[in-house]
């Protein structure tokens, strides 16, 4: 079923009728009386199905339709006048389904449940593409509540596929991966993914780069150069350490941006380019721009649509594991006959760790132990390197004695076990709200509670 329905209708008797009538099938549903209200509702829940009235009282059905299919909603549109001419356009506009008013009930939730299973292999379509390109997808952010938002969050971005977007945080805390997901899952996943790193590099060359050049433009100019503006029209350009741009270059960046037009170095035509803008910064672009480093009009326009990822030390135990997890998974098949499997004491050391360096730095620690491991059946602690043998990975302060710290030693068997009893106390039994939260189906966690032998 779909979790979640969209009612857009000013009509209060068919709104509730309808919307208690899908809350009985086990649908969540939104209600909305006008057209402004639902679009706004759409971008904020990103609904599996929205059914939409023709006639409302601000904004036209059809309208809204128009507005909504390219932002990728499933539309059922509803009418009290059976027009064949509005029907055709309708379905000419995208709508799944146009159904009459007074709508037989069973007809519709039939014509939803369609909808909605359509969508759901649409998205799993999407989440297999990004993970043949970037491991395990947006489940392995993690399931704490807050990474589960991160990667709803991550969503709504991607499907928003024109809208800036900012990504800050600590260097290797994973934008990068973050940017390729939000390509990935993109309408644009089929045009080019161009990135590129604004540190570094003087202003002529990265102007050269980002932009092109003009035969003759500078000294070693020799021939006509397209910049990556236009290598990845259609697509998506990643810049990243936007913080470093330099100052001269500021202004064109804004224009691209306001305009999507620009010109090569040297040239003076006018380039026009679609292309969505993804930057990343581990600076703080705020005391950038009070320094006068950094332009607060180029700043608010990046920043459309901010995300900040957080360094691995901050995250839960639980979602340091589905890191650790896409981590091995990733590495795995890259590296034949090493393990990628972890002792429980060496899973304990890696999950307790601070990893100053985050995401970059774990990887690189669990490549080396798994060359170190090869031919063994797991790594081990004494694959891994001398300050977390030492157990000196976690946390924690104070001194004396070897070094060494009392543990519980869980498998990932064990933290998965614990994570569904949580989930499952958290929601008074509720299985489905459970699977939701844990990012699994209904089927797969009644699964794993007979395999887990769980009695709640």
């Amino acid at each position: 079923m779909a979790e979640t329905v969209l009612l857009v209708d000013d009509d209060a008797d068919v709104v509730r009728a309808v919307g208690d009538y899908f809350e009985r099938l086990g649908y969540e549903v939104a209600r909305e009386g006008t057209g402004e209200g639902g679009m706004a509702a759409f971008q904020r829940l990103r609904p599996d199905v929205v059914i939409l009235d023709l006639h409302l009282p601000d904004v036209g059905g059809l309208d809204v339709l128009e507005r909504l299919r390219p932002q990728g909603a499933s539309v059922i549109l509803l009418t009290g006048q059976g027009d064949i001419e509005t029907a055709v356009r309708a379905m000419q506009l995208g709508a799944e389904h146009f159904l009459t008013k007074p709508v037989d009930m069973t007809h519709l939730a039939a014509a939803t449940a369609r909808v909605a299973e359509k969508v759901r292999l649409t998205r799993q379509n999407a989440l297999l593409r990004a993970r043949d390109h970037e491991g395990e997808g947006l489940d392995s952010l993690g399931v704490s509540p807050a990474m589960r938002e991160l990667a709803r969050q991550i969503e709504l971005l991607s499907a928003s596929d024109r809208s800036t977007v900012l990504l800050a945080g600590e260097s290797g805390t994973g934008k990068g991966w973050v940017a390729r997901i939000v390509h990935h899952l993109s309408p644009r996943s089929r045009g080019p993914f161009v990135e590129v790193n604004c540190g570094g590099l003087s202003a002529t060359f990265l102007d050269s780069e980002l932009f092109g050049h003009e035969k003759g433009a500078f000294t070693d100019a020799k021939e006509r150069k397209q910049g990556l503006f236009e290598l990845a029209d259609g697509g998506t350009i990643f810049l990243d350490e936007i913080g470093e741009l330099a100052p001269e270059l500021q202004p064109k960046l804004l224009k691209v941006l306001d305009t999507k037009t620009f010109r090569r170095l040297g040239g003076t035509r006018e380039m026009t380019v679609n292309v969505r803008l993804i930057a990343a910064t581990n600076r703080d672009l705020a005391s950038d721009i009070q320094a006068g480093r950094f332009r607060e009009d180029l700043y608010y326009r990046l920043s459309v649509m901010p995300l900040k990822l957080p360094p691995v030390r901050e995250r839960s135990r639980e979602d340091r594991l589905a890191l650790l997890t896409r981590i091995l998974l990733d590495l795995g098949p890259q590296m034949p006959g090493c393990p990628s499997a972890c002792s429980a004491e060496a899973l304990d050391r890696l999950l307790s760790a601070p990893w100053p360096g985050n995401v970059r730095e774990m990887r690189n620690v669990v490549e080396r132990a798994m060359i170190l491991a090869r031919g063994a059946a797991q790594i081990g602690v004494e694959h891994l390197p001398a300050d977390l043998r030492k157990g000196g990975g976690g946390g924690g302060g104070g001194g004396g004695g070897s070094g060494e710290r009392r543990h519980t030693a869980l498998t990932l068997a064990d933290v998965e076990r614990q994570q569904i009893e949580r989930a499952l106390k958290f929601h008074g039994g509720n299985r489905t709200r459970a699977a939701q939260e844990l990012g699994i189906s209904r089927a797969t966690l009644i699964n794993k509670i007979k395999a887990y032998a769980l009695d709640l």
